[in-house]
């Protein structure tokens, strides 16, 4: 409770920022130079996970990383911007949580320069006691307002288990607007629970925010899926997704008809599925 601030309530937590222009949809790689992935696509953003910024052995910045601008790592093109999704498995946060006064975590990834921080987040699990749940969401938004108070356009993810947390988050939202909210749906692999809890939770948040407001969604890889995202929140959702980078590892590439391996070169098959992907989505897209 110390380590939140002594309560779990949102009220002192204020966000502020911008949210740059996105396409509404962004490719994730391995946080290595894009120069070969992007040659033809000249793709306005790239993403990249935690995990190759942020070491879940040593528990410091990488070396590609350290002491360099994101941009310069990636080696992106004048216009292109940098998104750090910061999204892990739990020991990843939670040591990034751990160490991040001591080590000074936050301000180094600030002074990174990132056009975009997609804040940690704190999992929320069923048979958790219910104190962890309260805990996991007040982490999600302060780590967050921990960005955003360095200069950084950062983005609180949000979780919920019960109908009381998603008020509680539009409460929130009402009284202290975010550049947006972003919602990590890559663990959500059987139907029972994205039938159960993510859809049900994103159709109440599509009702219930303000239009205006984006809302990034982040590993949706299906058809079905993003067909009923891009019905609920339209051209103010932007979708990232690493499967145009795992696909390409192995020369395949995804199309209506799911997965298909065609023994492309890497940067071609890369560039075939983002394009597919993209074209999924409504708008802001390069022509």
């Amino acid at each position: 409770m110390a380590d939140v601030g002594g309560t779990l309530t949102f009220d002192d937590i204020v966000i502020d920022g911008e949210l740059p222009d996105l396409p509404s949809f962004i490719p994730m790689t391995d946080g290595s130079a894009v120069t070969q992935l992007d040659a033809s696509l000249r793709w306005p953003a790239y993403g990249v996970g935690m995990r190759r910024v942020f070491s879940p052995d040593t528990h410091t910045i990488y070396p590609r990383f350290a002491g360099k601008q994101a941009r310069e790592a990636l080696a992106l093109r004048d216009g292109q911007k940098a998104v750090l999704v910061g999204y892990g498995e739990d020991p990843l946060v939670e040591a990034f949580w751990t160490y991040r006064k001591r080590d000074g975590l936050v301000e180094e990834i600030a002074s990174q320069g990132w056009d975009l921080v997609l804040a940690p987040n704190y999992s929320i699990y069923g048979n958790w006691p219910r104190t962890e749940h309260l805990l996991n969401m007040r982490r999600c938004l302060m780590i967050a307002q921990e960005f955003a108070d360095l200069g950084v356009a950062a983005v609180p993810n949000v979780y919920w288990f019960r109908l009381e947390d998603l008020k509680r988050y539009t409460a929130w939202i009402e009284d202290s607007p975010p550049p947006a909210i972003a919602v990590n749906v890559q663990t959500v692999r059987e139907n029972s629970n994205w039938d159960t809890w993510a859809l049900p939770g994103l159709y109440w948040l599509a009702e219930n925010l303000p239009a205006d407001l984006p809302v990034i969604l982040t590993g949706l890889s299906r058809v079905d899926r993003i067909a009923q995202v891009v019905a609920l929140f339209g051209n103010r959702l932007t979708l990232i997704s690493q499967n145009p980078h795992q696909y390409a590892l192995h020369g395949a590439i995804m199309t209506a008809n799911g997965r298909e391996d065609i023994h492309a070169r890497p940067a071609d098959a890369f560039a075939a599925t983002v394009q597919f992907m993209a074209s999924l989505l409504p708008g802001r897209q390069p022509a």
